[in-house]
């Protein structure tokens, strides 16, 4: 894959740089600023890029405004967003980014803690789901968004079990790796999955697209 990474503090900056070169990947450009993000975003149009949310010269949403103003110049440009403490709101902003009427491709979109980097494999694997289009959240931040949850509930109708498959696709997992951690068969939870596009009234289209569409709901209901 072809990455632009953003980050303003050299030593991550540079690990990150390492470990996806190691990994085969190719860092086409490694920044330390909202305003060159964009750019290198614009002309070099990666497979991925990594962006740290916080950025100079303020040092509170730069970063995330710059993924923002990048996603806008490039639509759908997959971007993995890395934050040291859960800003909710500004996951909210990165959600409202994707446009799912265009399938798969209207993902592309991650928000985890930087604590997750340490967790190598678990890392390269989101970069991976993210630059194919996938939507991959930490499980701190899916939290956190529940919390906020409106009383008037879209997604009342869901059974206890539905919710659980449906709080592991927000986290970006398939159904076999959700059949894994549920100690279910993968039967029973292309059954559940089946019942949450019905309940959230998704009709029948490219499966990628309606679990874009069903995170989104859960995640802002």
């Amino acid at each position: 894959m072809r990455v632009v990474i953003a980050d303003d503090a050299v030593l991550l900056r540079e690990g990150l740089v390492r470990l996806l070169s190691e990994q085969g990947h190719e860092v086409v450009a490694a920044v330390g600023d909202g305003e060159t993000l964009v750019e290198a975003i614009v002309t070099h149009r990666p497979d991925v890029s990594i962006v740290d949310v916080r950025m100079p010269p303020s040092h509170t949403d730069e970063g995330l405004r710059a993924a923002v103003e990048a996603r806008r110049r490039v639509p759908r440009t997959p971007i993995l967003v890395l934050s040291q403490y859960v800003e909710v709101s500004y996951a909210d902003d990165l959600l409202a980014t994707v446009k799912p009427s265009g399938g798969a491709a209207g993902g592309g979109i991650g928000y985890l803690l930087k604590d997750r980097v340490a967790a190598i494999d678990e890392f390269l694997d989101a970069v991976r789901r993210v630059a194919a289009g996938g939507t991959v959240l930490d499980p701190e931040v899916v939290g956190q968004l529940l919390v906020r949850r409106r009383r008037d509930d879209p997604l009342r109708e869901l059974t206890p079990r539905e919710r659980e498959v449906l709080g592991l696709m927000a986290e970006g997992r398939s159904n076999t790796a959700i059949a894994r951690t549920l100690v279910v068969s993968d039967g029973a939870v292309e059954k559940h999955v089946r019942n949450i596009f019905t309940k959230l009234q998704l009709p029948p289209d490219e499966e990628q697209h309606r679990r874009v569409l069903a995170v989104l709901a859960y995640l802002r209901g």
